[in-house]
């Protein structure tokens, strides 16, 4: 039984012909050489139309220059590649080099892996995801107990806060608690809106310097964040982004008043 390289070569016509002749006559007088055949002929399809949507869908003008950049190479002198073995082994070896190339760039213009004010968010997220209306359901605390709750953060944040300043429009406050994150105090003040679930307001402290408000999405959230000379900010709940912005504007106005 000739292996499968040897048919894939006498259909490709590239066996000399002595032992095509010899194939062919395997063929003829056995009948698992023929099936063979014919099975291993059936792969002669259309190869480029099968790939043309991959290759439309590339970036192919990314990839166009970052291979610009590679230092050329001395042309080949082997023959060119016209059998479909040979195409089907300069597509694999193209397929992985787009995938490294790919990945390069990927790992190029992510930067940093570590960035501490966008780590404490992320973990933040994770944690109110956890959160449900029930989780906070009960009456609003009173004031005094409001008061006693946010002077525990204000002694570990040195901040001044009250719960005028922390109210929210149209929102429940229902707790203000302390955690921890890298070694550092990060301030929890929970809300329930009656609309859109879970709402919390985090602060920590921070040195990046101040920073204008800005939005992102986590864990299914929109999340405000900023932050001044000394902490570091962040709204986040199920409420929309316009209706967000709205809420970290007025919370953010009386924090800095």
């Amino acid at each position: 039984m000739p292996s499968d390289e040897e048919l894939t070569a006498f259909i490709d016509g590239e066996l000399p012909p002595q032992d095509a002749t010899h194939i062919e006559a395997l063929a003829a007088a056995d009948d698992r050489v023929a099936g063979r055949l014919e099975f291993l002929s059936r792969s002669s399809l259309p190869f480029k139309e099968a790939f043309a949507p991959l290759l439309a869908a590339a970036p192919q003008a990314r990839l166009e220059s970052m291979l610009a950049a590679i230092p050329a190479r001395q042309e080949s002198k082997g023959p060119a590649f016209t059998s479909r073995r040979g195409f089907l082994g300069a597509l694999a070896a193209s397929v992985v080099a787009g995938v490294i190339a790919d990945r390069a760039y990927l790992g190029i213009s992510r930067g940093p892996s570590k960035d501490e004010s966008t780590e404490w968010r992320a973990v933040v997220a994770e944690y109110i995801s956890l959160y449900t209306p029930d989780t906070l359901a009960g009456p609003v605390p009173p004031l005094d107990v409001q008061s006693a709750q946010l002077a525990l953060l204000d002694g570990k944040l040195g901040l001044a806060l009250s719960p005028e300043k922390v109210a929210l429009p149209g929102i429940d406050f229902k707790r203000a608690q302390l955690l921890e994150y890298d070694d550092k105090p990060l301030a929890q003040i929970a809300y329930l809106d009656p609309e859109t679930g879970p709402m919390a307001l985090c602060i920590i402290r921070s040195n990046s310097g101040e920073k204008a408000p800005d939005m992102e999405g986590r864990k299914g959230m929109n999340i405000v964040y900023w932050s001044d000379d000394t902490h570091a900010f962040m709204l986040i709940g199920h409420a929309p982004v316009e209706r967000m912005q709205e809420i970290a504007d007025s919370v953010r106005a009386k924090l800095t008043a």
